[in-house]
C-alpha cells in the first residue's frame, strides 16, 4: 500500500466519534476518541482502482477500515491525492458511511474529510450515538482540531438524565 495511503487511513483512525453533551442543541462538543496510531490499518473492499492521471484512488464495495477498535466502513471511499502527489488531500465516503468504536457511533449517507483544515461533513440522515444518548439531524460539520460540531437540518436529540450525586 502506498505510504501515502497508509497516513490516510491512519488519520481516518483519528477521527472522534460523537462525544455528546446532556443537553442537545445545534452546536455540540465532541470529544476525540483516544486511538494508537502506531496499531496497522487493514483495509478489505471488493475492488481497488487507481488513477495516476486524476490523482485518485477508489476503494469499492463493502469498503471496511479497522484499526485497533475502532472501524470505518462505507459503500466506497474514494482517495483525492493532492495536486503534487505528496499526500491526501480529501476522502470522499458514500453508501451508509460509519464510524464505530465499542462506545460510539456517527452514520450517514455520505461523508468528505478535508485532511488539511481537520474538516468533517457528514450528510444524509446523520444519527450520532453515544450511550444511550443520540442526536440526529440532515447535515453534521465537525472539526477535529477544536473538537466542536454543529448538526443542521431539523435537529432531533434522545438522551436519558442521570442523576445527581449527593
Amino acid at each position: 500500500m502506498p505510504a501515502a495511503l497508509r497516513a490516510l487511513f491512519l488519520t481516518l483512525a483519528l477521527v472522534p466519534i460523537a462525544g455528546l453533551p446532556v443537553v442537545a442543541q445545534t452546536s455540540i462538543e465532541l470529544k476525540g476518541l483516544r486511538q494508537d496510531t502506531s496499531l496497522p490499518v487493514e483495509v478489505t473492499s471488493d475492488s481497488l482502482s487507481v488513477d495516476q492521471g486524476s490523482g485518485q484512488a477508489t476503494f469499492a464495495g463493502n469498503v471496511k477500515v479497522t484499526q485497533g477498535e475502532m472501524t470505518i466502513s462505507a459503500g466506497t471511499a474514494r482517495i483525492e491525492y493532492l495536486p503534487d502527489g505528496t499526500g491526501v488531500s480529501r476522502v470522499f465516503l458514500d453508501g451508509r458511511v460509519m464510524f464505530a468504536s465499542p462506545t460510539d457511533a456517527a452514520e450517514a449517507d455520505a461523508a468528505v474529510y478535508t485532511i488539511a483544515s481537520g474538516e468533517v461533513v457528514m450528510t444524509g440522515d446523520v444519527l450520532l450515538t453515544q450511550g444511550q444518548t443520540t442526536i440526529s439531524g440532515n447535515r453534521l460539520v465537525y472539526d477535529l482540531d477544536a473538537g466542536t460540531g454543529s448538526m443542521e437540518g431539523r435537529v432531533q436529540t434522545v438522551f436519558v438524565p442521570g442523576k445527581a450525586n449527593p
